[in-house]
């Protein structure tokens, strides 16, 4: 059965989910740090990171989503100022980017990484709560809703067509929504508020602000929120993915 995966809390509290020892892909530079909790057949994997130290990257060899979730962590590239991101920060680092990734004492960044396609265009993308351009977003059929119709809101920071990759900001008034089967591949960072995530065996998993979610495509989960709620998210739709081709 596929199921969702807790990547981290930031209480503290150990996590049920098992993490291996991996690298993603051949040139991955993180290869020595990364623990991969899920990875699909759709080059998508998602997991956490934590090393000291400096990295030089040539040319990032994928797209990868980080949150900082513990520590300080900066990113140096030409044509930008350094990009400091503590807890609760992230970016998203496009394919083929040069850059500096500097990590102080007791870093650790949960990530959502992804293969892309040539040509890779570079660049990094930051996410911050308090920097989203929120426009309206598509609300939730009245079907699967438990209750009344959200507002929800949504910041998108990047997007890559050819994978059908997209992360950005996202917000919504409280809302109820039956268990179904997720339509996507989906990593979320809980920035603001709570919700509980019912799973078909009667458990909730309840995460807060701080806390990271990884929910496979095709995995049962329903939502419930009784104050706003903001996240960071990485969605990747691979029923597009696989249509197209």
């Amino acid at each position: 059965m596929t199921v969702p995966f807790v990547l981290h809390r930031a209480d503290g509290m150990p996590v049920s989910t098992s993490f291996r020892k991996e690298k993603f892909g051949e040139n991955d530079p993180f290869a020595q740090y990364r623990e991969i909790a899920w990875e699909g057949p759709e080059s998508m994997a998602a997991g956490r990171v934590s090393f000291v130290g400096e990295l030089d990257i040539s040319g990032f060899p994928h797209i990868e989503t980080i949150v900082v979730v513990e520590g300080e962590l900066t990113l140096e590239a030409a044509g930008m100022a350094p990009l400091v991101l503590g807890p609760n920060m992230g970016a998203v680092i496009d394919g083929g980017t040069a850059l500096r990734v500097k990590a102080g004492p007791s870093v650790v960044f949960t990530f959502c990484a992804a293969a892309c396609k040539m040509p890779m265009r570079g660049g990094i993308f930051p996410l911050r709560v308090e920097d989203a351009d929120f426009k309206p977003s598509a609300s939730l059929p009245a079907e699967v809703l438990l209750g009344p119709v959200p507002q929800c809101r949504g910041d998108n920071a990047f997007t890559d067509e050819g994978i059908e990759y997209q992360a950005g900001t996202w917000d919504s008034t409280p809302y109820h929504r039956i268990i179904r089967s997720h339509r996507q591949n989906e990593f979320m960072h809980i920035l603001a508020g709570g919700v509980r995530f019912a799973i078909p065996d009667g458990n909730v998993l309840s995460l807060g602000v701080g806390d990271v979610i990884f929910v496979p495509r095709g995995a049962s989960i329903g939502w419930e929120s009784s104050e706003h709620v903001a996240k960071f998210y990485v969605v990747q739709d691979v029923q597009a993915i696989a249509e197209r081709n």
